[in-house]
């Protein structure tokens, strides 16, 4: 992987500090929210949170070394895993629930009428591990739909244009459909909890090496989602500010909140488990491996082992 940081906005972490690469998205709010509270500071710990373009940036930052984590989504950062890139997910911050969805024709009433259909939507992200989790659940694959790669937006616009019958977006496209009467959104993610997280990893080293220093990560989340929980108009506008982007408004913001479920620490026990009794998040994990293969033609056979580590999510 090249060593490149393409879209980063801030310097390689020092010594005692996490840095941790993301993309602009809702559900790394609490990463913000901690950070702007003092709930990592507290708990001894420095955390930077420089932002990418995507993933491929921030992946090819955390295997050189420039940083110490990643945030994103379990089913992308499967196809990174490898015997000699080592990382795993420590704690979940979110999951889409009704960010993400499927628009249609209004004629279009199941899973099964996709088949053979033109769908427009991103490859090799969460919206195409997504699909297939779809498909799968209705005994299809991909392969039993003719996918046209363009970005989530794109297709948003090709759908909404009459260009192609079947888009996976998410929003703030699927409220335009939904307030345009222009098809239907056939199914979103709020019918499909815990399929879609976001987690943090950190390399193997970090874990190794700096036990307490991903304690006090894990614990400062916990603290940001009880806050936000209690204090949701102050959230929005500290959140807000630091995710920026297209969500530096915070009414923005907010309405983004809407379609996405931050963690606290049973939600993050339900979903990750633990070695003897893995959460969802081990189906997830093959799900995505088997999806990677499939489409890619990759030979990946990370498990649960692998790219989880389900230490530090029971918190004294």
């Amino acid at each position: 992987m090249s060593a490149l940081i393409a879209g980063a906005i801030s310097l390689p972490a020092s010594a005692d500090t996490l840095s941790i690469g993301h993309t602009t998205w809702v559900g790394y709010g609490t990463l913000y929210l901690a950070q702007e509270k003092g709930f990592f500071e507290e708990n001894g710990l420095d955390v930077e949170l420089p932002t990418f373009e995507g993933s491929s940036g921030y992946m090819s930052a955390l295997a050189s070394g420039d940083l110490q984590g990643v945030a994103g989504t379990i089913a992308e950062l499967v196809k990174y895993r490898s015997a000699d890139f080592c990382f795993k997910a420590v704690v979940v911050l979110d999951d889409s629930y009704g960010g993400d969805g499927v628009v249609t024709e209004s004629n279009v009433t199941s899973i099964h009428q996709l088949q053979g259909m033109t769908v427009g939507m991103n490859e090799g992200g969460a919206s195409q591990f997504w699909l297939s989790y779809l498909l799968r659940n209705n005994n299809l694959s991909l392969s039993d739909v003719n996918i046209q790669n363009m970005s989530a937006d794109a297709a948003a616009a090709a759908f909404i244009a009459g260009r192609i019958p079947v888009a996976v977006t998410w929003e703030p496209n699927l409220s335009f459909i939904r307030s345009h009467d222009r098809g239907h959104i056939l199914v979103d993610s709020s019918e499909t909890p815990g399929v879609i997280i976001d987690v943090v990893a950190l390399s193997c080293d970090v874990i190794e090496q700096r036990p307490d220093d991903v304690n006090a990560l894990v614990k400062g989340l916990y603290k940001a989602v009880d806050y936000f929980k209690n204090n949701p108009q102050a959230s929005y506008a500290l959140m807000a500010e630091g995710v920026g982007g297209y969500l530096e408004d915070p009414q923005d913001f907010a309405e983004a909140t809407e379609g996405v479920r931050f963690y606290n620490e049973s939600d993050n026990q339900d979903s990750i488990g633990n070695h003897d009794s893995p959460g969802n998040i081990a189906d997830l994990v093959r799900v995505a491996r088997e999806t990677w293969n499939e489409v890619e033609g990759s030979s990946l056979n990370t498990t649960y082992s692998d790219i989880v580590d389900p230490s530090f999510i029971h918190q004294p």
